[in-house]
């Protein structure tokens, strides 16, 4: 790995990505590297200007202007590293000095509010950002304070930006709902622009083919043949079967399937037959020059939906919620012992859910059945999508407690509607956070006593 590299990744975190992101209406994200924490962290630079004096104070707490001085600094090493037009610098630090104050007043909320973040989540984070980079801790660090930072000051950016997410994650999440009205508006929009050229369906037939010089004795035979066909077919019979047992076109050996394309690239009459058809439906019989077709749906791409073919994953985990009798520490200390049992065959997971689990799933042994991607929080997925099937996982913190997880099973599947509509609600709430998210940092700057010092003369 490059220094350019290693600079690029581990030097640029929440505020670069924040002062970009405020210009067009982005939330900071919440999927990241590792307990939490959105991306890799900013290093503290050892480069300072010679004299130093406050420049705002939020609340009771100073910013400094050498806070602000190392964080323009490293915004606009990242933005030459990314090859953007730099700002103007005046707006630039001023844009850095707001994410600062905000950022500091959020702080002070967190800890006010009793939010606490212990070690064993700070070296999870930091092992996440060395996983990024893919090197381990101690090179992370040599190569940290080769660069004049102190890993000190990396460590309380993590643990500040640690309870930054947590706060946020509290007090926001639970602003944002998504009706089934809402899903279903969506939906709407959705079909009524069911243009052929922004989808691709892969589409299955039975052909009953019909000689030219078919009799209506002969063609009326063959069109109940066909609705033959399209009743077993309807009725739930396997549809690879039905083609070979009725179907004269030339894709027997593909189960009838004539492979995903763009539906203008069907004939016009079979995407009229089907436009309306969700995936695994049938259409009614359709006459062609060729003869008599049974259509099925197998499956359907439009580029404004959420893919129909995902991989999902079926888990299961032990759910501690930490409370005054149970710190986080106390908790991931119990975890990692429920862990050695569990790896070295002196216990059983299924078992120890059962018995300590703390949420709905304990009953079925910490079974969370097959999900889907985004189904889960973004620190839960994140981790359990690196366990290969059987793995469990080292405890690891969300914004219900502390969990162990183990992968039990992993497979490619198709959508059903009903999935498909908490896919769409994902992604509805996913852009009602971005706007709930800025509506929360304005009131929290809002109330927060600000006073901006002009510098000594």
């Amino acid at each position: 790995m490059t220094h350019r590299v290693l600079a690029l990744s581990v030097a640029s975190l929440v505020l670069i990505a924040a002062i970009t992101s405020q210009a067009q209406g982005l939330r900071p994200s919440t999927a990241g590297a590792g307990a939490g924490v959105t991306a890799p962290i900013l290093v503290p630079t050892s480069v300072e200007p010679a004299a130093d004096f406050i420049v705002a104070i939020v609340n009771s707490e100073p910013i400094t202007n050498n806070e602000v001085h190392a964080a323009l600094q490293r915004v606009s090493q990242q933005l030459a590293q990314q090859r953007r037009p730099q700002p103007d610098t005046r707006e630039l630090a001023h844009q850095v000095l707001e994410r600062l104050i905000n950022e500091k007043a959020q702080l002070q909320v967190a800890r006010e509010s009793g939010i606490q973040v212990d070690n064993a989540a700070i070296d999870q984070a930091e092992q996440g950002i060395a996983r990024q980079n893919q090197m381990s801790v101690a090179e992370l660090r040599t190569r940290i304070a080769g660069e004049g930072g102190l890993i000190s000051q990396l460590r309380d950016q993590l643990r500040d930006q640690l309870l930054l997410t947590r706060l946020r994650e509290r007090e926001v999440e639970m602003r944002v709902r998504v009706s089934d009205l809402e899903v279903d508006q969506y939906l709407r929009e959705q079909q009524s622009k069911n243009d052929p050229a922004t989808q691709e369906i892969n589409l299955a037939q039975i052909l009953v083919a019909v000689p030219d010089s078919a009799t209506p004795v002969q063609l009326a035979a063959l069109q109940a043949r066909a609705q033959r066909a399209l009743d077993r077919a309807r009725a739930g019979e396997d549809f690879v079967a039905l083609v070979r047992e009725f179907s004269d076109a030339p894709d027997l050996a593909k189960g009838g399937q004539m492979g995903l394309r763009k539906a203008d690239r069907y004939p016009p009459l079979f995407v009229d037959a089907t436009k309306n058809l969700a995936v695994g439906d049938i259409a009614p019989l359709v006459r062609s020059g060729a003869g008599f077709h049974i259509l099925k749906v197998f499956e359907r791409i439009n580029e404004a939906m959420p893919t129909m073919a995902v991989t999902q994953s079926r888990a299961r985990h032990i759910l501690l919620r930490l409370s005054p009798q149970l710190s986080e520490t106390a908790a991931r200390d119990k975890l990692s012992d429920f862990k050695k049992r569990i790896v070295t065959g002196q216990a059983d997971f299924a078992a120890l859910a059962r018995e300590y689990s703390q949420d709905a799933s304990a009953a079925q042994g910490g079974d969370l059945g097959w999900a889907s991607p985004g189904q889960f929080v973004p620190e839960f997925e994140e981790v359990m999508n690196r366990l290969a099937p059987g793995q469990v996982s080292d405890p690891l913190v969300s914004r219900f407690g502390v969990h162990l997880i183990q992968l039990t099973e992993r497979r490619n599947a198709s959508l059903t509607p009903s999935e498909q509509r908490e896919t769409v609600r994902a992604m509805l709430r996913e852009k009602k956070l971005d706007e709930a998210y800025m509506a929360w940092a304005q009131e929290i700057r809002g109330k927060a006593y600000v006073e901006l010092r002009e510098p000594p003369q």
